[in-house]
């Protein structure tokens, strides 16, 4: 039985990954710190290493980070935060596997139809790629040095319940809700001609729990993703289906700044599965309807 130590529970992933480690009978209790107890990005180093004796965990989660700011705000959300919570496993819990959420933007253009792999050349080409990739090497370094036992999963485009606006759906989501209470015929968003790989939120949750109940693990980054890659204009339509709207979704401008250099993103995900165990369980119309479902609520 595991004792694990969750680090934002209350994100986006955080929520699916709690309810996937509390249900499960390999895990003998899951603590959730909030951020009055420890602010990850603002909080002390003594103050977490203090917290991580307290729990003795035999697992760190970290579903903590940021998608947007500036070049500050996502070095301290993503790396410094990272740097952080290494030291401090390494001081009071260094036998715990440390699992960090990592992701898909570590790896920056990738040439259409190529299956990336988590030994591809990584040349993210936003700051939010950069801290992530940073925060995976300090992971991979300190596990190298034996001084923890860490683990990084890349997620792609993880979707589900509980989106939030800063992703392409969850913002469509919330401008499908609008026009519907309004009687309008269209929404607008930028372009949607990219490709990218979705992953069901509860399936990140599952690879986290493999990924702590794996016992040995040869290898310390996995890609988390469908392996599917699908227009992005056609996952919008799915979700403008299941909201029953019929009008136009015009497209102006660009994509978001993490992502308007990458046209293509598709996973190999036989890593994960050869090692962790780990397949994806949902399709993308089930994922899809989570989000417009939990969008009605």
């Amino acid at each position: 039985m595991t004792r694990v130590l969750l680090f934002g529970a209350s994100g986006f992933l955080g929520r699916h990954v709690r309810e996937a480690v509390q249900t499960h009978p390999g895990i003998s209790s899951v603590s959730c710190p909030g951020r009055q107890r420890h602010d990850l990005v603002r909080g002390e180093l003594r103050e977490l290493v203090d917290l991580v004796s307290a729990e003795q965990p035999e697992a760190v989660v970290n579903c903590t980070g940021r998608l947007d700011g500036n070049d500050y705000d996502l070095v301290m959300a993503n790396t410094a935060a990272t740097a952080k919570l290494i030291e401090a496993v390494a001081t009071a819990a260094p036998q715990a596997r440390l699992v960090r959420l990592g992701s898909a933007g570590e790896y920056g253009p990738v040439a259409p139809r190529h299956l990336v792999r988590e030994d591809d050349p990584a040349a993210p080409v936003s700051e939010y790629g950069m801290t992530h990739l940073a925060a995976t090497r300090l992971v991979e370094m300190a596990t190298a040095a034996d001084r923890v036992d860490g683990v990084v999963l890349r997620v792609f485009n993880p979707i589900g319940a509980g989106m939030h606006s800063e992703n392409v759906l969850g913002r469509c989501a919330v401008l499908l809700r609008e026009a519907q209470a309004a009687g309008a015929g269209e929404i607008t968003l930028g372009s949607l001609s990219a490709y990218r790989d979705f992953v069901d939120a509860r399936d990140v949750a599952a690879a986290v729990l493999a990924a702590i109940l794996t016992p040995k693990l040869p290898e310390r980054v996995f890609n988390v993703a469908s392996g599917v890659a699908v227009p992005v204009r056609a996952a919008v339509r799915l979700l403008a289906d299941a909201a029953g709207f019929a009008g136009e979704v015009r497209e102006e401008g660009v994509g978001s700044d993490r992502s308007a250099a990458v046209s293509w993103m598709r996973a190999d995900i036989s890593r994960a599965n050869r090692i962790l165990g780990w397949s994806p369980a949902h399709g993308l119309a089930d994922s899809i309807k989570a989000v417009w479902t939990a969008t009605e609520a």
